[in-house]
């Protein structure tokens, strides 16, 4: 599996964590090895043009998952989850926990959102919450 990672913001990150733990979600869901998944790391004014116009939201957000084109050629080229640590900071504070934590929840689920899992009605919020629950409960225990 190739992650990649472009980091375009200020805010520190552990960027190498973030790669393996999409390597982790990626090898979790079963995969292809060759599958290949980018995450940019982006500030809030990035973040708001990009939710502006491919979601037609005007406001800055924490993370947005762009699939790629499937086709026979790049079927194993998964996508792109661009992730706002300044909103995830926001987010962490919130909800009593630190940026790294925050930063883990948004890249696994914005990587299920890759590999077709959605929150549009209760069924399938739930089975993407539990999933990203499970992923991330299995990356703490490894990684420990």
């Amino acid at each position: 599996m190739d992650v990649f990672v472009a980091n375009e913001q200020e805010l520190e990150v552990d960027e190498a964590r973030l790669s393996v733990l999409a390597a982790h979600v990626l090898r979790s869901e079963e995969v292809d090895e060759a599958a290949e998944l980018s995450i940019l790391l982006v500030g809030s004014d990035h973040i708001r043009k990009l939710n502006a116009r491919f979601a037609g939201d005007d406001h800055a957000t924490d993370v947005l998952s762009f699939p790629m084109m499937e086709d026979e050629e790049t079927s194993l080229l998964l996508g792109d989850v661009v992730i706002c640590p300044a909103i995830a900071r926001s987010n962490a504070v919130k909800v009593g926990h630190g940026l790294g934590a925050e930063l883990e929840t948004l890249l696994v689920h914005g990587t299920l959102h890759l590999l077709g899992y959605d929150h549009h009605d209760e069924e399938e919020k739930a089975r993407m919450e539990e999933r990203q629950r499970q992923i991330l409960t299995s990356f703490v225990t490894s990684a420990t």
